[in-house]
């Protein structure tokens, strides 16, 4: 089996971005780092495996693959997004054009008019991250029945469509991870504050759902203190944080199941506290990192957005043009637990 982007990046000890560049001699790279990456693609076939291929395929055949996205501007979406492009440079080799359309918040009404536009270019597979909604779901199902489109959804999943695949975390499993983990940092006692990001996005949901149940199941002695949407706006986390320290000084843990997560540390700096609550997030973008790193967090639980978005684009093309179906209708990410020992 031929070499990826991905494979090459690991084997060589760099960044999928310097292999980019080594493999299409474009921007600044050490010489014998550059030597070392052409090795070992020449190693993994990784050219001639796609030029064979791309001429034992049909060469009039032009696939095109549409992805859309929600929260594109949000920082756990930038390995998301890395993944897409890795994906769409690999299957361009392949006659495949992956059209992109990037959607900003989680807008039921952006998303209906990308999938519109999408179909008017002629797609032949759509990837999506689909937004929670009746007319969403309408709408996908009958570019499956009418169009005979396959459609993957992948970060976020929506009920009740005939989607081919989801990849991406077990949400509700990674709140309930979460949960755990707040348990044993609390010694089960204590208020815990639950922050989400939007109400109608069914990742946020998921992970909180799982967390409040695990709570109630397991640690009948924690309080929760409700559940509060930010908008995933750092802003917005910061002055729930602090509205709610003002009315519960003594709160103990504080779970953010979506973005915004500096809106924690503002919030702890100007409280100016002796002893924090205990703090979980998700995601190792590199801000979250950093904070881990600094003792402003304690657990951080990552979702390989990296493989959520470099997975649905090669999933549609072995469907459009090889016939193969996934071997299950969920494809699962790690749900990956980090510290500052270990990020």
């Amino acid at each position: 089996m031929a070499g990826t982007i991905k494979e090459i990046a690991e084997r060589a000890g760099v960044s999928r971005g310097t292999v980019d560049r080594a493999l299409n001699n474009r921007g600044r790279i050490k010489p014998e780092v550059a030597e070392r990456i052409l090795a070992i693609a020449k190693e993994l076939d990784y050219h001639s495996n796609r030029k064979s291929k791309k001429n034992t395929q049909n060469p009039d055949k032009h696939i095109k693959i549409g992805v859309i996205t929600q929260l594109s501007e949000a920082s756990f979406m930038i390995p998301v997004k890395e993944g897409i492009r890795d994906a769409g440079r690999e299957l361009e080799y392949l006659g495949v054009e992956l059209l992109l359309k990037d959607i900003e918040s989680v807008d039921e009404e952006a998303q209906m008019e990308a999938i519109d536009e999408l179909e008017s270019k002629g797609i032949d597979g759509l990837a999506i991250m689909p937004v929670q909604s009746e007319y969403v779901r309408e709408r996908l199902n009958r570019l499956m029945e009418e169009k005979e489109i396959p459609v993957v959804t992948f970060n976020s999943d929506i009920v009740g469509t005939k989607r081919s695949c989801f990849v991406g975390l077990d949400n509700k499993k990674s709140g309930r991870t979460a949960a755990g983990l707040m348990g044993m940092l609390t010694r089960g006692k204590g208020k815990v504050l639950v922050i989400t990001g939007f109400f109608t996005n069914s990742v946020n949901s998921l992970r909180v759902e799982g967390f409040v149940q695990e709570i109630k199941n397991a640690y009948p002695d924690m309080e929760l203190l409700g559940v509060q949407s930010s908008f995933d706006e750092t802003r917005e986390v910061q002055k729930i944080i602090e509205n709610t320290m003002a009315i519960a000084p003594d709160l103990s843990g504080v779970f953010v199941a979506s973005g915004g997560q500096a809106g924690v540390c503002l919030a702890f700096e100007k409280l100016k506290l002796e002893k924090r609550p205990y703090v979980i997030v998700y995601d190792a973008t590199p801000k979250n990192t950093k904070a881990l790193k600094e003792d402003r967090y304690d657990f951080l639980i990552d979702q390989e957005g990296y493989e959520q978005g470099y997975r649905p684009p090669n999933l549609l093309y072995n469907m459009i043009q090889k016939g193969q179906m996934p071997e299950t209708d969920h494809i699962y990410t790690d749900i990956k637990i980090k510290n500052k020992y270990n990020v």
